[in-house]
């Protein structure tokens, strides 16, 4: 059959980036704790198309991706860009795969345990001979206004707060020690279940422990540069502000000399 894909293109313009996104599909991600992990993944797949071809092949991106049988990690990421650009005869390409990840934690008096769940995203390019990944993740945790705190003569305001993290590592991070950074930073972290006497615990330990957005940021940077497997980061931390009718932020980047 006419490989259409393949007819000369008389424009002369080469396009960054062709694919697919959008795909829901099934994988298999490495669980410090259990060893492996199924969720399902919103992938998205790309390369760069040369100036003279008209098209991609499509087809071929979901075919690399059956050849993995969704197996999903940071150590196999670049063999899978690189098979990516051979099997689409490209110099460039570029993966993305976000997906909720889970772990199990235990409530900080009682110990019951329960299901907790970020946002992860792995986003990998391959050029030249060079790899690149990002790992990204979104956790909710919780801040207490240290003005509120002490300006009132009793209570302070307290709120949720999205971190959103991205780092390039320089050997092996598991997604379990981002999020202990990351709660670590915050008034208090979040739980799935509680009983009372946790609700108690968190209550008065967040009043004692109270953070502007500013604080859980710079607190973030302070663990990160005393990483020495992390090169890169870029931090962002948003407050759902509950007494004002607007969200407050801060934001950090930063690269190991």
């Amino acid at each position: 059959m006419k490989d259409v894909q393949k007819e000369q293109d008389t424009r002369n313009i080469q396009i960054d980036r062709v694919g697919v996104k959008g795909v829901s599909y099934p994988v298999v991600l490495m669980d410090r704790d259990n060893k492996t992990q199924s969720t399902i993944a919103d992938v998205s797949m790309s390369v760069m198309l040369p100036r003279e071809y008209r098209g991609t092949h499509m087809s071929r991106f979901i075919e690399t991706l059956e050849e993995y049988h969704g197996r999903v990690s940071p150590s196999n990421l670049g063999s899978f860009t690189k098979r990516l650009c051979e099997k689409l005869n490209a110099s460039e390409s570029s993966v993305s795969f976000a997906f909720p990840y889970y772990f199990r934690k235990k409530a900080p008096v009682s110990g019951i345990e329960s299901f907790s769940k970020c946002d992860v995203v792995l986003e990998a390019s391959y050029e030249a001979g060079n790899f690149d990944m990002i790992i990204g993740i979104g956790l909710n945790v919780q801040t207490l206004c240290p003005c509120s705190k002490e300006i009132s003569r009793y209570g302070a305001h307290n709120q949720r707060a999205l971190v959103s993290l991205k780092v390039r590592c320089e050997g092996l991070v598991w997604f379990e020690e981002l999020i202990a950074i990351i709660e670590a930073s915050a008034s208090a972290p979040l739980y799935t279940l509680l009983k009372r006497e946790d609700e108690k615990y968190i209550t008065e330990h967040s009043y004692e422990n109270p953070r502007f957005v500013e604080d859980v940021i710079r607190e973030l940077a302070v663990m990160l540069d005393s990483e020495p497997r992390i090169l890169w980061y870029k931090a962002n931390v948003t407050s759902s502000e509950s007494i004002h009718n607007h969200d407050a932020f801060a934001e950090i980047e930063r690269r190991r000399s």
